[in-house]
């Protein structure tokens, strides 16, 4: 069993920049992939990036890839997204996931944090 909490969401304008964290707790380490997801009002949740348990390979989805950056430090329990770049259509609940193949469906992932807001005005 796996705990994940995300936070580090707020009220930003168009342009800006965001760090997201994902601590986890339980049984954690290296053991998980990890990914971003995200979901807009009246919008099915959709994936961001993902990154593989040793970092060694990572995926973004098209819509975010050059401006987001995914990380993770095993030592911390904990994955990031670096978002920059933000746009109004980033604005989103972003959550964290955890799962054993690194994959764009939200069914690859066995773990879910609550979320945290993300709002970018224009």
């Amino acid at each position: 069993q796996v705990q994940l909490v995300e936070s580090g969401g707020g009220l930003v304008q168009a342009g800006d920049s965001l760090r997201l964290s994902c601590a986890a707790s339980g049984r954690t380490g290296s053991s998980y992939v990890m990914g971003w997801f995200r979901q807009a009002p009246g919008k099915e949740r959709e994936f961001v990036a993902a990154i593989a348990r040793s970092a060694g390979s990572t995926l973004y989805a098209d819509s975010v890839k050059g401006r987001f950056t995914i990380s993770r430090d095993n030592a911390k329990n904990t994955v990031y997204l670096q978002m920059n770049g933000l746009k109004p259509e980033d604005t989103a609940v972003y959550y964290c996931a955890a799962g054993y193949v690194i994959a764009y469906s939200s069914n690859g992932y066995l773990y879910w944090g609550r979320g945290t807001q993300v709002t970018v005005s224009s």
